[in-house]
């Protein structure tokens, strides 16, 4: 067997689990395993492409604290963010913008995470939830992260764990769907990239599932330290995948 489809798979597997433990970062995990291996463009592709299917199966699975009214500004802001991620694609060295990102979260994500203590953020309103989906489509045009940043805003509104997950699973879902929607028809996916894509969606199924059934009998306190710390985890990640290669 090619070692490339061990590795896609391997990817696969483990960002399944851990999308379906946190309700996101599918394309940050596995990017973390196929940034050494893979062609950015198809990592993209099939990053894409599993996170849309984590999402879209989850969204079956875990279902609690949905409400349109807080997620909508976050779909909004994304929807308008998209367009501008995919503009800028071609135009981004995609190592800068690991280390951008990267960076951020391995500063903020830890301070979160040892400041239990830290006062819950009040103000922006809806204006500010939408303002957090927009950086978070811009994102997901780039590379299909579409979930750090809205998470981490959840997160410092001190949502409620169903609450936070519902509004990220569902704002993943429809950012990833535009997404996939926007690469099929641009070529990013064709049909040389199906083998590889033939290969992510039965590897994330099963793990996948029993990241969604781990979910459900963790407490808030759980939550809070799994995301914070997938969020350093990944930030790391790609400063890992970024600096040798601008170094």
């Amino acid at each position: 067997m090619d070692p490339l489809y061990i590795v896609v798979a391997l990817g696969a597997a483990l960002a399944g689990f851990v999308q379906g433990l946190s309700g996101f970062a599918f394309a940050m995990v596995a990017m973390a395993v196929w940034a050494w291996w893979v062609d950015p463009q198809l990592a993209a592709a099939m990053a894409v492409f599993g996170g849309f299917s984590g999402q879209l199966l989850a969204a079956v699975t875990v279902r609690r604290g949905f409400d349109w009214k807080l997620l909508l500004p976050f779909v909004l802001g994304g929807l308008a963010g998209i367009p501008v991620g995919v503009g800028i694609l071609p135009l981004l060295d995609v190592n800068v913008f690991k280390l951008a990102l990267g960076g951020l979260l391995v500063v903020i994500c830890p301070i979160m995470l040892l400041g239990n203590r830290l006062p819950k953020v009040r103000f922006g309103g809806r204006g500010a939830d939408g303002a957090a989906g927009f950086i978070g489509g811009v994102l997901g045009g780039i590379a299909g992260v579409s979930g750090a940043i809205p998470t981490l805003w959840c997160t410092l509104r001190g949502m409620p764990k169903d609450a936070q997950r519902a509004v990220i699973q569902n704002f993943n879902l429809g950012m990833l769907g535009v997404t996939l929607a926007t690469y099929i028809g641009t070529g990013v996916i064709s049909v040389a990239t199906l083998p590889m894509l033939a290969i992510v969606l039965p590897a994330m199924l099963i793990p996948t599932l029993l990241g969604a059934k781990l979910y459900i009998g963790i407490s808030e306190a759980s939550f809070r330290r799994i995301v914070l710390g997938l969020l350093t985890v990944s930030g790391l990640a790609m400063l890992a995948a970024a600096l040798p290669r601008l170094i």
